[in-house]
C-alpha cells in the first residue's frame, strides 16, 4: 500500500520497469495548464504559470498582471473591452 501521502489522484501514476525487470510505479505531478482569458481562451501573457506550492514562492508582481481584471483577461480583449466602453459613453 501507498503512503498516505500517495494516495491521492492529484498525482498522476507512472508504471516504470526498472532496471533488474520489476514494475514500479512512480508518483509524478499533473502538469498544470497557464490561465486563459475567459473571452477568448488565449493565455494570459505575463502570469507565470505552476502549482500552488511553487506560486507560493513567486513575488507578488509575477503572480498576477497589473491592470484591470488582470487574471481574467488577455491585453487584447481588455483593449476591445475598454474600446467599447469609451464609445457607448
Amino acid at each position: 500500500m501507498p503512503t498516505p501521502s500517495r494516495r491521492t489522484r492529484s498525482k498522476k501514476r507512472v508504471r516504470k520497469t526498472l532496471p533488474g525487470g520489476r514494475k514500479a510505479i512512480h508518483y509524478r505531478s499533473k502538469v498544470r495548464s497557464s490561465p486563459h482569458c475567459f473571452l477568448c481562451g488565449r493565455p494570459i501573457s505575463g502570469i507565470a504559470y505552476s502549482s500552488a506550492s511553487e506560486k507560493r514562492k513567486l513575488t507578488r508582481t509575477k503572480k498576477r498582471v497589473w491592470r484591470p481584471y488582470g487574471g481574467q483577461l488577455c491585453s487584447k480583449c481588455l483593449k476591445d473591452l475598454l474600446k467599447q466602453a469609451a464609445r457607448t459613453d
